[in-house]
């Protein structure tokens, strides 16, 4: 049995960019815990097959298809989820991109569409779904930022700036919706096995460097990140606001 304070059936949950990764593992764990999940992505096939994937493990899932970086769709598709399903409780901004370059060389178009993708996103939806929870007086809102919200690699400083800017926008959400009884808090992962990583994972030098710099020893697996989340979506969190948690393996921890 869930202790109480973590149980979250009830609830439904919005999570962005949820068909795989860190997105869909999120999803499992709030459902595991008891919450309806509401996927989204673009491609309606791949959404499809991410829902059927939950429902046969016994979660209680359904998909909608939007873009969350195009202000319109979003607040479209966040009224639809709100007369159909019900009042969203909890919010999982989890939808991004990766695109890497050397900065010198990063074409203007690129970095308009990671900002647009990282970022306008967070702002588009959360405005969208916090519209309903100040009407209700409550609600859970979870940024995904990063380990890059606090360091930087070469080729990925767009992608750096996007995700700083999400763990300081979770800050300033907080600082405008706490008075409505809304928790905006933000988990910042460390280096997972994921497909956005798949390069990463598959180059022996990165590899083994990762390993040696994280003091784990390992790349982090997307169901370790599910703990966060339903901390942060539950009762247990209700006096947690504004803070980033990074699930990093210590690599923060250590030079």
């Amino acid at each position: 049995m869930t202790y109480p304070l973590f149980d979250l059936t009830g609830k439904r949950a919005l999570l962005t960019g949820s068909r795989q990764g860190i997105g869909l593992s999120l999803a499992a764990g709030l459902g595991k815990a008891g919450a309806r999940v509401i996927l989204n992505a673009r491609n309606q096939d791949r959404l499809d097959q991410a829902v059927a994937d939950l429902k046969a493990a016994g979660i209680d899932a359904v998909g909608r298809s939007f873009d969350v970086t195009d202000q319109a769709d979003v607040a479209a598709a966040v009224d639809r989820i709100e007369a159909e399903l019900g009042p969203i409780d909890i919010l999982v901004n989890n939808a991004g991109i990766q695109r890497r370059a050397p900065l010198e060389d990063y074409p203007v178009e690129t970095w308009h569409e990671i900002t647009r993708a990282n970022l306008d996103s967070v702002f588009y939806v959360s405005q969208a779904v916090g519209r309903h929870m100040i009407a209700r007086k409550r609600g859970k809102i979870i940024n995904i930022a990063s380990l890059m919200s606090e360091a930087a690699r070469y080729s990925i400083a767009p992608y750096t700036a996007t995700k700083g800017a999400v763990k300081m926008f979770t800050k300033g959400m907080c600082t405008d919706w706490a008075r409505h009884n809304i928790q905006i808090n933000a988990i910042g992962p460390g280096y997972f096995a994921t497909p956005l990583n798949k390069a990463l994972v598959e180059d022996p030098v990165f590899d083994e460097w990762l390993r040696k710099r994280t003091p784990a020893g390992r790349w982090g697996q997307t169901e370790e990140l599910q703990g966060a989340a339903i901390f942060l979506a539950s009762a247990a969190s209700d006096f947690v606001n504004g803070q980033t948690i990074y699930v990093d393996g210590g690599v923060l921890a250590t030079l």
